[in-house]
Protein backbone atom coordinates (compact mmCIF):
# COMPACT_ATOMS: atom_id res chain seq x y z
CA UNK A 1 0.00 0.00 0.00
CA UNK A 2 3.12 2.73 0.88
CA UNK A 3 4.79 1.54 -2.63
CA UNK A 4 1.95 2.29 -4.45
CA UNK A 5 1.00 5.72 -2.16
CA UNK A 6 4.82 6.83 -2.94
CA UNK A 7 4.12 5.97 -7.03
CA UNK A 8 1.05 8.21 -7.15
CA UNK A 9 2.75 10.90 -5.71
CA UNK A 10 5.38 11.33 -7.75
CA UNK A 11 3.41 10.74 -10.62
CA UNK A 12 1.41 14.02 -9.36
CA UNK A 13 4.45 15.44 -8.81
CA UNK A 14 5.79 15.32 -12.18
CA UNK A 15 2.43 16.50 -13.56
CA UNK A 16 2.75 19.44 -11.51
CA UNK A 17 6.13 20.28 -12.93
CA UNK A 18 5.48 19.71 -16.95
CA UNK A 19 2.13 21.32 -16.12
CA UNK A 20 3.80 24.23 -15.29
CA UNK A 21 6.71 24.75 -17.86
CA UNK A 22 5.46 23.76 -21.56
CA UNK A 23 7.93 22.65 -23.85
CA UNK A 24 5.49 24.09 -26.29
CA UNK A 25 6.48 26.96 -28.26
CA UNK A 26 4.49 29.99 -28.45
CA UNK A 27 3.80 32.26 -30.97
CA UNK A 28 2.29 35.18 -30.31
CA UNK A 29 3.75 38.45 -30.70
CA UNK A 30 3.18 39.36 -26.86
CA UNK A 31 5.35 36.88 -25.90
CA UNK A 32 8.58 38.26 -25.83
CA UNK A 33 12.33 38.51 -23.71
CA UNK A 34 13.84 40.49 -20.85
CA UNK A 35 16.63 41.00 -20.47
CA UNK A 36 19.12 42.21 -16.93
CA UNK A 37 20.19 45.71 -18.85
CA UNK A 38 19.54 48.05 -21.70
CA UNK A 39 22.58 48.91 -22.62
CA UNK A 40 26.00 47.01 -22.39
CA UNK A 41 28.82 49.83 -21.00
CA UNK A 42 32.71 49.53 -21.87
CA UNK A 43 33.79 52.01 -20.23
CA UNK A 44 37.02 53.19 -21.55
CA UNK A 45 38.72 50.96 -24.08
CA UNK A 46 42.37 51.49 -25.67
CA UNK A 47 42.44 50.94 -29.22
CA UNK A 48 44.06 48.66 -31.74
CA UNK A 49 43.45 45.92 -29.09
CA UNK A 50 40.19 43.79 -27.68
CA UNK A 51 38.22 44.80 -24.98
CA UNK A 52 37.26 42.94 -21.86
CA UNK A 53 34.39 40.39 -22.24
CA UNK A 54 30.45 41.73 -20.70
CA UNK A 55 28.14 39.52 -20.01
CA UNK A 56 24.15 40.11 -19.66
CA UNK A 57 21.31 37.66 -19.37
CA UNK A 58 18.35 36.69 -21.64
CA UNK A 59 15.52 35.86 -20.18
CA UNK A 60 12.26 34.16 -21.01
CA UNK A 61 9.53 34.93 -18.40
CA UNK A 62 6.63 33.38 -20.15
CA UNK A 63 5.61 28.96 -19.41
CA UNK A 64 5.74 27.94 -22.69
CA UNK A 65 8.98 28.02 -25.04
CA UNK A 66 10.79 31.56 -27.14
CA UNK A 67 12.42 30.87 -30.65
CA UNK A 68 14.83 33.72 -31.30
CA UNK A 69 14.70 33.63 -34.71
CA UNK A 70 17.74 35.92 -35.28
CA UNK A 71 20.69 37.59 -32.50
CA UNK A 72 23.11 40.02 -34.58
CA UNK A 73 25.03 42.74 -33.76
CA UNK A 74 23.50 45.50 -35.69
CA UNK A 75 27.18 46.84 -37.22
CA UNK A 76 26.39 50.25 -37.70
CA UNK A 77 29.56 51.30 -35.58
CA UNK A 78 33.45 51.64 -36.40
CA UNK A 79 34.06 49.38 -33.77
CA UNK A 80 33.89 45.68 -33.93
CA UNK A 81 31.92 43.58 -31.66
CA UNK A 82 31.26 40.20 -31.33
CA UNK A 83 28.78 38.10 -29.05
CA UNK A 84 29.02 34.62 -27.82
CA UNK A 85 25.69 32.59 -27.80
CA UNK A 86 25.35 29.12 -26.71
CA UNK A 87 29.31 28.69 -26.60
CA UNK A 88 29.55 30.33 -30.21
CA UNK A 89 31.44 33.09 -30.87
CA UNK A 90 30.13 35.42 -33.72
CA UNK A 91 28.04 38.47 -35.31
CA UNK A 92 24.66 36.66 -36.20
CA UNK A 93 23.14 33.47 -34.91
CA UNK A 94 19.68 32.10 -35.38
CA UNK A 95 16.70 29.90 -34.02
CA UNK A 96 18.17 29.92 -30.44
CA UNK A 97 15.31 28.59 -28.12
CA UNK A 98 15.22 29.52 -24.62
CA UNK A 99 12.70 27.00 -22.09
CA UNK A 100 9.86 28.62 -20.62
CA UNK A 101 10.87 30.84 -17.36
CA UNK A 102 14.29 29.75 -18.36
CA UNK A 103 17.29 31.94 -19.22
CA UNK A 104 20.53 32.39 -21.68
CA UNK A 105 23.68 34.39 -20.92
CA UNK A 106 25.41 36.39 -24.02
CA UNK A 107 28.74 37.32 -24.03
CA UNK A 108 29.75 40.55 -25.85
CA UNK A 109 33.80 41.70 -26.17
CA UNK A 110 34.76 44.28 -28.86
CA UNK A 111 37.80 45.52 -31.12
CA UNK A 112 38.42 49.12 -31.99
CA UNK A 113 40.73 50.50 -34.54
CA UNK A 114 43.65 52.95 -33.60
CA UNK A 115 41.81 56.56 -34.02
CA UNK A 116 45.03 58.37 -34.88
CA UNK A 117 43.43 61.20 -32.51
CA UNK A 118 44.38 62.31 -28.84
CA UNK A 119 41.34 62.71 -27.32
CA UNK A 120 38.78 59.61 -26.94
CA UNK A 121 35.68 58.98 -29.60
CA UNK A 122 32.35 57.33 -28.24
CA UNK A 123 30.97 54.28 -30.36
CA UNK A 124 27.47 53.30 -29.93
CA UNK A 125 26.15 50.04 -31.85
CA UNK A 126 23.29 47.34 -30.56
CA UNK A 127 22.42 44.01 -30.75
CA UNK A 128 19.29 43.01 -31.88
CA UNK A 129 16.62 40.11 -31.46
CA UNK A 130 13.75 39.08 -33.21
CA UNK A 131 11.10 36.67 -31.63
CA UNK A 132 7.80 36.25 -32.85
CA UNK A 133 8.61 39.24 -35.47
CA UNK A 134 9.22 41.36 -32.45
CA UNK A 135 12.23 43.27 -32.54
CA UNK A 136 14.27 43.97 -29.30
CA UNK A 137 17.65 45.64 -28.81
CA UNK A 138 20.42 46.13 -26.26
CA UNK A 139 22.73 49.26 -27.00
CA UNK A 140 26.46 48.95 -27.00
CA UNK A 141 28.53 51.70 -25.69
CA UNK A 142 32.46 51.96 -25.76
CA UNK A 143 34.72 54.87 -25.69
CA UNK A 144 38.17 54.35 -27.61
CA UNK A 145 41.15 55.82 -26.74
CA UNK A 146 44.63 55.94 -28.51
CA UNK A 147 47.77 55.57 -26.60
CA UNK A 148 51.25 55.68 -27.48
CA UNK A 149 53.41 52.12 -26.64
CA UNK A 150 56.60 51.15 -25.21
CA UNK A 151 57.28 47.50 -25.23
CA UNK A 152 60.16 46.46 -23.53
CA UNK A 153 62.46 49.86 -24.07
CA UNK A 154 64.74 51.54 -22.82
CA UNK A 155 65.21 55.59 -22.80
CA UNK A 156 68.91 56.68 -23.63
CA UNK A 157 68.67 60.64 -24.26
CA UNK A 158 66.63 62.56 -22.27
CA UNK A 159 62.89 62.44 -22.91
CA UNK A 160 59.93 64.60 -22.54
CA UNK A 161 56.18 62.85 -22.02
CA UNK A 162 53.15 64.66 -23.01
CA UNK A 163 49.38 64.87 -21.74
CA UNK A 164 48.39 64.62 -24.97
CA UNK A 165 47.52 60.80 -24.91
CA UNK A 166 48.14 57.89 -22.63
CA UNK A 167 51.11 55.75 -22.69
CA UNK A 168 50.72 52.26 -22.21
CA UNK A 169 54.08 50.67 -20.97
CA UNK A 170 54.14 46.95 -21.97
CA UNK A 171 56.75 44.85 -19.85
CA UNK A 172 59.68 47.08 -18.53
CA UNK A 173 60.44 50.60 -19.27
CA UNK A 174 63.90 51.55 -18.18
CA UNK A 175 65.60 55.00 -17.85
CA UNK A 176 69.29 54.75 -18.73
CA UNK A 177 71.86 56.16 -16.34
CA UNK A 178 72.48 59.72 -16.37
CA UNK A 179 68.87 60.57 -18.62
CA UNK A 180 66.09 62.74 -17.26
CA UNK A 181 62.80 61.58 -18.30
CA UNK A 182 60.12 64.64 -17.88
CA UNK A 183 56.22 64.13 -17.41
CA UNK A 184 54.31 67.29 -18.80
CA UNK A 185 51.49 67.88 -16.32
CA UNK A 186 48.39 65.89 -16.80
CA UNK A 187 50.67 63.01 -18.49
CA UNK A 188 48.93 59.19 -17.88
CA UNK A 189 51.22 56.57 -17.74
CA UNK A 190 48.99 52.86 -18.09
CA UNK A 191 51.27 49.93 -17.20
CA UNK A 192 49.94 46.32 -18.69
CA UNK A 193 50.07 43.29 -16.25
CA UNK A 194 53.83 42.85 -15.52
CA UNK A 195 54.71 46.26 -16.57
CA UNK A 196 57.06 48.50 -14.54
CA UNK A 197 59.32 51.37 -14.57
CA UNK A 198 62.67 51.54 -13.66
CA UNK A 199 64.55 54.52 -13.04
CA UNK A 200 68.64 55.00 -13.32
CA UNK A 201 68.54 58.38 -14.24
CA UNK A 202 66.06 60.92 -13.43
CA UNK A 203 62.46 61.38 -13.56
CA UNK A 204 60.97 64.56 -12.79
CA UNK A 205 57.22 64.42 -12.88
CA UNK A 206 55.54 67.78 -11.92
CA UNK A 207 51.83 67.71 -11.97
CA UNK A 208 49.68 70.29 -10.88
CA UNK A 209 46.39 70.26 -8.81
CA UNK A 210 44.06 70.77 -12.02
CA UNK A 211 46.48 68.34 -13.71
CA UNK A 212 48.06 65.58 -11.75
CA UNK A 213 50.30 62.58 -13.21
CA UNK A 214 48.76 59.47 -13.25
CA UNK A 215 50.30 56.24 -12.93
CA UNK A 216 47.92 52.97 -13.26
CA UNK A 217 47.25 49.84 -14.57
CA UNK A 218 45.80 49.85 -17.84
CA UNK A 219 42.11 48.40 -16.71
CA UNK A 220 40.24 51.83 -17.53
CA UNK A 221 36.79 50.04 -16.72
CA UNK A 222 34.89 49.14 -13.75
CA UNK A 223 35.16 45.89 -11.97
CA UNK A 224 31.26 46.34 -11.10
CA UNK A 225 28.87 48.77 -11.49
CA UNK A 226 30.48 52.09 -10.70
CA UNK A 227 33.27 50.95 -9.11
CA UNK A 228 36.30 52.02 -10.97
CA UNK A 229 39.15 49.11 -11.48
CA UNK A 230 41.77 51.54 -9.79
CA UNK A 231 40.96 50.02 -6.39
CA UNK A 232 42.84 46.60 -7.73
CA UNK A 233 45.72 46.29 -6.71
CA UNK A 234 48.83 43.97 -7.97
CA UNK A 235 47.83 45.45 -11.86
CA UNK A 236 51.66 46.52 -12.57
CA UNK A 237 54.34 46.20 -11.13
CA UNK A 238 55.58 49.50 -9.84
CA UNK A 239 58.39 52.03 -9.98
CA UNK A 240 62.25 51.28 -8.94
CA UNK A 241 64.61 53.60 -8.35
CA UNK A 242 68.03 51.77 -9.21
CA UNK A 243 71.27 52.98 -7.15
CA UNK A 244 72.64 56.00 -8.59
CA UNK A 245 69.36 57.71 -9.35
CA UNK A 246 68.52 60.77 -7.44
CA UNK A 247 67.05 64.16 -7.82
CA UNK A 248 63.94 62.80 -9.02
CA UNK A 249 60.86 64.90 -8.03
CA UNK A 250 57.55 64.25 -7.98
CA UNK A 251 54.59 66.40 -7.65
CA UNK A 252 50.86 65.88 -7.60
CA UNK A 253 51.42 61.92 -8.91
CA UNK A 254 48.92 60.00 -8.44
CA UNK A 255 49.68 56.38 -8.71
CA UNK A 256 47.30 52.83 -7.57
CA UNK A 257 47.17 49.45 -7.99
CA UNK A 258 50.78 48.37 -8.10
CA UNK A 259 52.55 44.85 -7.03
CA UNK A 260 55.00 46.22 -5.40
CA UNK A 261 54.50 50.67 -5.02
CA UNK A 262 57.52 52.51 -5.14
CA UNK A 263 61.19 51.11 -4.13
CA UNK A 264 64.73 53.44 -3.74
CA UNK A 265 67.56 52.06 -3.85
CA UNK A 266 70.72 54.07 -2.55
CA UNK A 267 74.03 53.64 -1.09
CA UNK A 268 74.50 57.27 -0.38
CA UNK A 269 71.36 58.89 1.62
CA UNK A 270 73.13 62.51 1.88
CA UNK A 271 71.49 63.57 -1.38
CA UNK A 272 67.96 63.03 -2.15
CA UNK A 273 66.64 59.85 -4.00
CA UNK A 274 63.01 61.23 -4.12
CA UNK A 275 61.30 64.53 -3.28
CA UNK A 276 57.15 63.98 -3.56
CA UNK A 277 55.04 67.03 -3.13
CA UNK A 278 50.85 66.38 -2.76
CA UNK A 279 51.48 62.95 -4.04
CA UNK A 280 48.55 60.45 -3.50
CA UNK A 281 50.21 56.74 -3.28
CA UNK A 282 47.85 54.16 -2.67
CA UNK A 283 46.09 50.11 -3.16
CA UNK A 284 49.30 47.90 -3.61
CA UNK A 285 49.35 44.10 -3.37
CA UNK A 286 53.27 44.80 -1.42
CA UNK A 287 54.37 48.17 0.44
CA UNK A 288 53.55 51.44 -0.99
CA UNK A 289 57.30 53.05 -0.07
CA UNK A 290 60.33 51.26 0.43
CA UNK A 291 63.59 53.03 0.80
CA UNK A 292 67.10 51.14 1.58
CA UNK A 293 69.32 53.35 2.89
CA UNK A 294 68.05 56.55 0.55
CA UNK A 295 67.29 60.24 1.13
CA UNK A 296 63.52 60.18 0.95
CA UNK A 297 61.76 63.48 1.14
CA UNK A 298 57.45 63.66 1.75
CA UNK A 299 55.63 66.60 1.55
CA UNK A 300 51.13 66.53 1.70
CA UNK A 301 51.04 62.98 0.84
CA UNK A 302 49.20 60.45 0.93
CA UNK A 303 50.44 56.67 1.13
CA UNK A 304 47.36 54.26 1.83
CA UNK A 305 46.52 50.98 1.30
CA UNK A 306 48.70 47.75 1.30
CA UNK A 307 48.84 44.55 1.78
CA UNK A 308 52.26 44.75 3.37
CA UNK A 309 53.35 47.66 5.49
CA UNK A 310 52.66 51.12 3.88
CA UNK A 311 56.31 52.54 4.39
CA UNK A 312 59.41 50.45 5.15
CA UNK A 313 62.74 52.94 6.20
CA UNK A 314 65.63 50.49 5.86
CA UNK A 315 68.60 53.39 6.57
CA UNK A 316 68.98 56.15 4.97
CA UNK A 317 67.51 59.97 5.67
CA UNK A 318 63.97 60.53 5.80
CA UNK A 319 61.75 63.40 6.23
CA UNK A 320 58.06 63.09 6.20
CA UNK A 321 55.67 65.74 6.68
CA UNK A 322 52.06 66.41 6.76
CA UNK A 323 51.80 63.08 5.55
CA UNK A 324 48.81 59.89 6.03
CA UNK A 325 49.84 56.92 5.75
CA UNK A 326 46.91 54.85 6.28
CA UNK A 327 45.92 51.20 5.68
CA UNK A 328 42.05 50.18 4.73
CA UNK A 329 43.27 47.48 2.48
CA UNK A 330 40.68 45.43 0.93
CA UNK A 331 42.17 41.76 0.10
CA UNK A 332 44.04 40.43 2.89
CA UNK A 333 44.22 40.80 6.68
CA UNK A 334 46.88 42.91 7.21
CA UNK A 335 49.53 42.08 9.74
CA UNK A 336 52.36 44.37 9.13
CA UNK A 337 52.46 47.79 10.59
CA UNK A 338 51.95 51.26 8.84
CA UNK A 339 55.54 51.82 9.71
CA UNK A 340 58.50 49.67 9.06
CA UNK A 341 61.87 50.74 10.55
CA UNK A 342 64.70 48.42 10.15
CA UNK A 343 67.84 49.71 11.92
CA UNK A 344 66.33 48.78 15.62
CA UNK A 345 68.88 45.36 15.84
CA UNK A 346 72.23 46.78 14.03
CA UNK A 347 71.76 44.75 10.86
CA UNK A 348 70.48 47.59 8.35
CA UNK A 349 72.24 51.20 7.93
CA UNK A 350 71.92 54.06 9.90
CA UNK A 351 68.24 55.68 10.00
CA UNK A 352 67.46 59.04 10.78
CA UNK A 353 64.39 59.79 10.26
CA UNK A 354 62.03 63.25 11.00
CA UNK A 355 58.23 62.70 10.58
CA UNK A 356 56.19 65.72 11.67
CA UNK A 357 52.89 66.85 11.57
CA UNK A 358 51.42 63.04 10.19
CA UNK A 359 48.84 60.66 10.62
CA UNK A 360 49.14 56.77 11.16
CA UNK A 361 45.65 54.96 11.18
CA UNK A 362 43.96 52.13 9.44
CA UNK A 363 43.12 48.29 10.20
CA UNK A 364 46.78 47.79 11.90
CA UNK A 365 49.62 48.92 14.39
CA UNK A 366 51.55 52.20 14.06
CA UNK A 367 55.06 51.18 14.02
CA UNK A 368 57.17 48.13 14.49
CA UNK A 369 59.33 49.49 16.87
CA UNK A 370 57.90 50.93 19.94
CA UNK A 371 61.39 52.11 22.12
CA UNK A 372 63.35 54.23 19.55
CA UNK A 373 65.70 54.69 22.16
CA UNK A 374 69.15 55.71 21.11
CA UNK A 375 67.69 56.08 17.57
CA UNK A 376 67.95 59.17 15.83
CA UNK A 377 63.92 58.90 14.50
CA UNK A 378 61.53 61.44 15.65
CA UNK A 379 57.81 61.71 15.39
CA UNK A 380 56.44 64.98 16.53
CA UNK A 381 52.61 66.20 16.74
CA UNK A 382 51.88 62.87 14.88
CA UNK A 383 48.79 61.22 15.50
CA UNK A 384 49.12 57.21 16.57
CA UNK A 385 46.26 54.80 16.49
CA UNK A 386 48.40 53.67 19.80
CA UNK A 387 48.49 54.41 23.46
CA UNK A 388 51.63 55.87 24.63
CA UNK A 389 53.86 58.60 26.83
CA UNK A 390 55.44 61.49 25.18
CA UNK A 391 59.63 60.81 25.57
CA UNK A 392 62.62 61.54 23.47
CA UNK A 393 61.35 60.42 20.36
CA UNK A 394 57.87 60.80 20.39
CA UNK A 395 57.34 64.24 20.85
CA UNK A 396 53.54 65.96 21.39
CA UNK A 397 51.82 62.92 20.19
CA UNK A 398 48.45 62.82 19.46
CA UNK A 399 48.09 59.14 21.30
CA UNK A 400 44.65 56.84 20.76
CA UNK A 401 43.67 59.40 18.43
CA UNK A 402 41.20 59.23 15.48
CA UNK A 403 41.56 60.93 12.51
CA UNK A 404 37.50 60.53 11.57
CA UNK A 405 38.26 59.68 7.87
CA UNK A 406 35.61 59.67 5.16
CA UNK A 407 36.64 56.51 3.96
CA UNK A 408 34.11 53.92 4.06
CA UNK A 409 36.03 50.78 3.62
CA UNK A 410 33.17 48.13 2.69
CA UNK A 411 31.58 51.12 0.55
CA UNK A 412 34.83 51.08 -1.39
CA UNK A 413 34.68 54.83 -0.83
CA UNK A 414 39.09 55.53 0.28
CA UNK A 415 38.91 59.48 1.30
CA UNK A 416 41.67 60.38 3.98
CA UNK A 417 40.14 64.19 4.22
CA UNK A 418 39.15 64.86 7.48
CA UNK A 419 35.26 64.94 9.30
CA UNK A 420 34.40 67.74 11.81
CA UNK A 421 35.11 65.39 14.53
CA UNK A 422 38.51 64.24 13.63
CA UNK A 423 41.24 64.15 16.50
CA UNK A 424 43.83 65.74 13.60
CA UNK A 425 42.10 68.98 13.44
CA UNK A 426 44.02 72.13 14.92
CA UNK A 427 46.90 69.56 16.86
CA UNK A 428 49.85 70.24 14.71
CA UNK A 429 52.86 72.58 14.54
CA UNK A 430 53.44 75.28 12.31
CA UNK A 431 56.74 75.42 12.97
CA UNK A 432 57.27 72.00 11.33
CA UNK A 433 55.00 73.00 8.52
CA UNK A 434 57.57 73.38 5.57
CA UNK A 435 56.52 76.67 2.85
CA UNK A 436 56.44 73.88 0.39
CA UNK A 437 54.11 72.34 1.71
CA UNK A 438 51.79 75.43 2.68
CA UNK A 439 48.73 74.11 0.48
CA UNK A 440 47.73 70.71 0.51
CA UNK A 441 46.78 68.42 -2.49
CA UNK A 442 43.38 70.22 -2.81
CA UNK A 443 44.53 73.72 -2.92
CA UNK A 444 44.02 74.46 0.88
CA UNK A 445 46.11 76.87 3.26
CA UNK A 446 47.60 75.16 5.98
CA UNK A 447 48.46 78.98 6.96
CA UNK A 448 45.07 79.94 7.19
CA UNK A 449 44.16 78.08 9.93
CA UNK A 450 45.48 79.01 13.68
CA UNK A 451 47.16 75.51 14.51
CA UNK A 452 47.15 73.25 11.06
CA UNK A 453 45.70 70.03 10.58
CA UNK A 454 47.83 66.82 10.81
CA UNK A 455 47.94 64.62 7.59
CA UNK A 456 48.01 65.03 4.21
CA UNK A 457 44.88 67.45 4.33
CA UNK A 458 43.27 70.50 5.54
CA UNK A 459 40.50 70.44 7.26
CA UNK A 460 37.52 72.11 5.49
CA UNK A 461 34.12 72.53 7.06
CA UNK A 462 31.47 70.59 5.64
CA UNK A 463 28.86 72.66 3.49
CA UNK A 464 25.67 73.13 5.10
CA UNK A 465 22.58 70.66 3.08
Amino acid sequence: MKHILYTILVALSLFIITSCISDDFTYSPNDVLSFSVDTVTFDTVITAQGTTTKQFVVYNKNKKQLNISSIKVGGVSDAKFYINVDGMKGREFHDIEVRGEDSIYVFVEGFINEQKADAPKEYNDYIEFETNGVTQKVVLNAWGQDVIRFVGDTIYTDTQLYAKRPYLVYDTLVVAPGVNLNLEAGTTLLFHKGGALKVYGTMTAVGTQDKPITLRGDRLDNVVSDIDFDIMSGQWGGVLFGEGSYNNHWEFVDMGGSEFGVQINSSNPSRETLYMLNCRLHNSSGSILTAWNAGVTAFGTELADAADGVVNLMGGKTHLAHCTIANYYLFKIVEEPLLNVFNIDGNYPEIKADIDNCIFYGLTSDINAGDLTGTEIYLRNCLLKSDGTDDYNFINIVWKGDPKFYTVRDKYIFDYRLKPESDAIARGDKSLTPDKARYDRYGQDRYAEAAPSIGAYVYVEPEEK
